[in-house]
């Protein structure tokens, strides 16, 4: 039998409750039980002015940003129509049925002023951070460092060279930021090297083909994480070069020591942190154990014996060549004995005598087209020997397998939290969208670990 046809029919009066109709096991539910932002309105308070027309709700802004992360929406527009028409959107928000949604306009006005400058969404970040130590998911022993690009929201094909500079007629707010960043050792002061493109809506990004493929202009987003359970424990942005990275993952680490008063036993890395100067700052300043590969270019391949063929005496602080002969630093008998000098490449050199050279038979395999061997040595090469032994150890191998972790991070930045490309220009829209969007993935892992509480009675 058919049923009769059903037709809304208007009511004078209705009891309607949003927490009704989102489920219990809904991810936002999941998600709010972890989100305080009961300090946000004292944070912004000198940003905003005692008299005038009252303002949108601090918290609601933060509250919709955090969702359109949390739920990969990219487009703000899109983030506020779907706020208006879905009841769990809305609950999260705070939002009742009749409430209406901010315009979309907003956000840029929020962002680009009081949010900015008040350091909101790195205070953000760290109280949620806070939630998950609390919570024990963060362990502090062993931490992963890595980086992944993300290009940057600049046409690739409107590069200007570099050689001719910026237009002068440019004055936008990302220049100005570029500007500010020039000796910053993650951005402008990170390598003397001059790229070859600079783009005119985002000269700060950096124009790259570390991937292998075309280049384009890209950040880097540098991520230090637990890897008890891959919380993200810092984030930082940078131009994807090795030394920058490499500065990124060492202003973490000091920012991680003086505001949580953690300062991990190893770290875990790619060769792209094996240089000499980041692994002497862990092990001889840090007191950290590399669990990394160290980056070393000292292997010849024209047949002739690498640094690696010749033995190092720290006692004497000399070098023995494979036929039995000493290098030494100076050649000269010094009534007061001097320490070694390094250039300013930090290496030292140790050079053979010309007369053991000359009368060598394996001078051929040695040094056929100089007067003698010459070896250098790193000024951080003890620390460079702790990071060889400790690759032949079986808690490298797991650290090997662990590194995997900030590797998914990237992943599930990239396809769930919505972040293949920038959304916004310049250093501080790279600061706010990888906080944002680390700040959701810490949120969605706090939702996933732990439990539910069991309601009482």
């Amino acid at each position: 039998m058919m049923g009769p046809r059903q037709v809304a029919q208007g009511a004078l009066f209705y009891e309607f409750s949003i927490d009704e109709f989102v489920p219990a096991d809904h991810p936002l539910r999941g998600i709010d039980r972890f989100l305080d932002l009961s300090d946000v309105r004292p944070l912004l308070a000198p940003s905003y002015s005692s008299h005038g027309r009252p303002s949108i709700d601090p918290e609601l802004m933060i509250r919709m940003l955090l969702l359109g992360y949390c739920q990969g929406i990219r487009s703000e527009r899109r983030l506020c129509e779907e706020v208006h028409v879905n009841l769990a959107y809305r609950w999260f928000c705070r939002l009742d049925l009749t409430d209406p949604v901010p315009d979309h306009s907003t956000f840029s006005k929020n962002r680009h002023g009081r949010f900015r400058e008040s350091g909101l969404f790195r205070y953000l970040f760290e109280t949620v951070l806070r939630r998950c130590i609390d919570e024990g998911l963060v362990g502090g022993e062993s931490f992963g460092v890595d980086a992944s690009l993300i290009p940057a929201n600049a046409n690739q094909t409107r590069g200007i060279e570099s050689k001719e500079g910026l237009p002068p007629e440019l004055t936008t707010r990302v220049v100005e930021e570029y500007l500010e960043t020039l000796d910053d050792a993650a951005f402008g002061a990170s390598t003397k090297v001059v790229p070859k493109y600079i783009s005119p809506v985002d000269p700060a990004a950096r124009w790259t083909g570390a991937d292998g493929g075309a280049a384009f202009f890209a950040y880097s987003t540098n991520y230090m994480v637990d890897l008890d359970n891959a919380v993200i424990v810092d984030v930082e942005p940078s131009v994807p070069i090795r030394t920058a990275e490499a500065f990124a993952a060492r202003r973490m680490i000091d920012r991680i020591t003086d505001r949580f008063d953690m300062t991990p036993d190893k770290l875990v890395g790619d060769t792209g942190y094996g240089s000499a100067e980041m692994l002497g700052w862990l092990v001889e300043e840090r007191g950290i154990a590399p669990h990394i590969p160290v980056w070393d270019k000292s292997k010849r391949t024209d047949g002739t014996f690498s640094r690696e063929d010749f033995i190092y005496d720290p006692a004497t602080d000399s070098y023995t060549c494979p036929g039995n002969k000493e290098l030494r630093t100076y050649r000269r008998n010094f009534s007061k004995p001097r320490k070694p000098n390094s250039g300013k490449d930090g290496f030292i050199r140790y050079r053979a005598s010309k007369h053991d050279c000359d009368a060598c038979p394996l001078k051929p395999q040695c040094c056929p087209g100089d007067p003698g061997r010459r070896v250098m040595r790193s000024v951080h090469e003890a620390a460079r020997d702790v990071a060889r032994d400790i690759r032949k150890t079986d808690a490298y191998m797991t650290s090997f397998i662990q590194r995997r972790k900030v590797e998914m991070l990237f992943a599930h930045l990239k396809r769930y939290i919505g972040v293949p490309m920038m959304r916004l220009r310049g250093p501080k829209g790279a600061y706010e969208q990888f906080q944002l969007a680390a700040t959701a993935q810490n949120l969605r892992k706090l939702a996933k670990l732990v439990p539910q509480p069991k309601p009482t009675g």
